[in-house]
């Protein structure tokens, strides 16, 4: 709709004062490439930027840390800190836990975690920032119509549904006193303040003017990346699409790795082989440093972090509601499922080699969800800790970036065998569990274990059993045989894979069609051919494939696929 403002309008929008809700992984890269972009000069004389944190227990302590120019993000950030620290000195940085800052803000990017609930969103967190935020603007200088770009990934509809309501219930309507957007972040540990800088960006709006405002303002700070806009649900399908895709990828791997185990055929070779074939390649199945993004993934312990377990789920809100029935056909279901069962497998390949785990002293290595992070959210490894626990085994879990006390640790009772010394972690342990390819484990190789330990079983692609050997330490890994695969089963697998990639073209289609048919508002619809075209800007390889033909079920005694079926 035409914006309505009393004596506004989007030529006169000006920026003088940015605030930012919630300084994680997405919020904080965020206020620091804005407050660095006001410090240049980007937007008028006086511009700042003001992050707003309240003072919880697990995350009060980020005020006083962002204010003494400091970063509240843990693990390997390049860049990060020194951006922080120039800015907070430069007075263009600060934080509060005072949400009345908020209420003469241009813009307010709202960075605060959404969530599942079984099959639907949980969006607690999300009502209390929006609940405070509206009540300040509420309280705005007159004349000033913020815009507010919600930066947390939604479910399909809610910025209509939901987003839309919370302002209005405090008088605030959009396109009169307030231009509500969307902008999913498409951030990722370790290279925060990169992938904000190089990543194209969707940026949806639910008036027409919204995106372009938002644009104006982004492209200071999205310097290399492409940014694009469109509608706001087109956004919310897009994103949550994106880490939907991924998931069933991962699952696809998962099960082509544990036939390859049974097997004892080499899957990385395998991946290369079906990579090549599909012309989607990538340097993942060598280093393990490397983000995967080829068509057959890397499977790992299992999937964690805060987007991937939850976002099909997502995706798919509304059709499960009307349609719970069809739940069990879908490949998004599936793959959780397959995904879910990843830290139990890594065990089952353990005792393979090293016989029963029961009652034996491990050391499980890296308790955050992602290399050279510190993020524990749906972490594998906390999984497998309280699976080998549940064993009777003496479990002690180490990482060199979670820090003591961490939340995750203390809500899975997983505080108490918790320690940053590695040589404490190592100590009289039987086998190392490797969950996560984090520097340390990277550079220090073998030489880590030699003398140490009986047996190491990699879970994220780090070593060789030929290093392993070499430093008299047993060796399994995920993936890890020694058979070449013929090729009928590269055959096979790309087969499989075709069959899949067209199976989630239909599952979307169908989620699309279901949402423009009883939740899209003229402009807010949201075109499929529009949605592949945007998810194919996402670095980690989001291609998605046109309905077609679908085949490749295969002999049980072969190579056999539960997701191919289900297409």
């Amino acid at each position: 709709m035409p914006f309505q403002g009393e004596g506004f309008t989007p030529a006169n929008w000006r920026i003088h004062k940015i605030g930012v809700i919630g300084p994680g992984i997405v919020g904080m890269p965020m206020a620091a490439l804005l407050a660095r972009a006001a410090r240049d000069g980007a937007f008028e004389p006086d511009a700042r930027v003001v992050v707003v944190q309240r003072r919880s227990e697990t995350s009060g302590w980020k005020v006083d840390a962002i204010n003494a120019g400091k970063s509240p993000i843990g693990g390997v950030e390049p860049d990060l800190e020194a951006i922080i620290a120039e800015c907070a000195a430069a007075g263009r940085l600060s934080a509060s836990d005072d949400y009345t800052h908020l209420s003469d803000c241009d813009l307010v990017l709202v960075c605060v975690q959404t969530d599942k609930d079984g099959l639907v969103p949980d969006y607690g967190p999300l009502d209390g920032a929006l609940e405070l935020l509206a009540r300040h603007l509420a309280n705005r200088p007159a004349g000033n119509v913020p815009v507010v770009a919600i930066e947390s990934t939604l479910a399909p509809s809610s910025m209509t549904t939901v987003v839309r309501e919370h302002f209005r219930r405090h008088g605030l309507e959009e396109g009169r006193d307030v231009l509500l957007g969307n902008s999913p972040n498409r951030v990722m540990p370790g290279r925060l303040i990169e992938r904000v800088a190089a990543a194209d960006k969707l940026i949806g709006g639910l008036s027409a003017e919204t995106p372009t405002l938002i644009e104006s303002v982004y492209r200071h700070i999205v310097t290399q990346g492409t940014l694009h806009t469109t509608t706001s649900m087109t956004a919310e399908v897009v994103k949550t699409l994106e880490n939907a895709y991924r998931d069933v990828r991962i699952a696809f791997a998962a099960e082509v790795v544990r036939h390859c185990d049974a097997q004892n055929i080499d899957f990385f070779a395998l991946r290369d082989a079906v990579n090549a074939r599909a012309q989607r390649g990538d340097a993942a199945s060598a280093d393990a440093a490397a983000v995967p993004v080829g068509a057959l993934l890397v499977p790992t312990v299992g999937v964690g972090g805060h987007c991937l377990p939850k976002d099909g789920i997502l995706l798919r809100w509304r059709y499960n509601a009307r349609f719970p029935d069809r739940i069990t056909e879908s490949l998004i279901h599936r793959a959780r499922v397959i995904n879910d069962a990843s830290p139990g497998y890594t065990i089952a390949l353990a005792e393979r080699t090293f016989g029963p785990i029961d009652g034996r002293k491990v050391a499980v290595l890296g308790a955050a969800y992602r290399g050279d992070s510190d993020d524990t959210r749906n972490a594998p490894a906390l999984s497998l800790c309280r699976q080998l626990l549940d064993r009777g085994c003496a479990v002690t879990l180490h990482d060199p970036f979670v820090r003591a006390g961490d939340q995750n640790l203390r809500r899975t009772h997983l505080d108490a065998i918790y320690t940053q010394d590695l040589d404490a972690a190592l100590a009289g342990a039987d086998l190392v569990f490797v969950c996560q390819a984090h520097q340390p484990y990277r550079e220090g190789r073998a030489a880590l274990f030699a003398g140490r330990v009986r047996g190491v079983v990699d879970g994220c692609n780090v070593y060789t059993a030929a290093e392993m050997a070499a430093a008299g330490v047993g060796y399994t890994g995920i993936g890890r045989g020694t058979r070449a695969p013929a090729a009928d089963l590269v055959e096979r697998v790309f087969t499989a894979f075709r069959t899949m990639e067209r199976g989630v073209a239909e599952e979307l289609r169908d989620v699309i069609d279901f949402l423009n048919a009883h939740h899209a508002q003229g402009y807010d619809r949201v075109d499929f051919e529009a949605v592949r075209r945007l998810a194919a800007t996402c670095v980690t390889g989001c291609d998605i494939a046109l309905p077609g033909p679908r085949r490749g079920f295969f002999d049980e005694n072969e190579y056999h696929s539960t997701l191919a079926p289900r297409a």
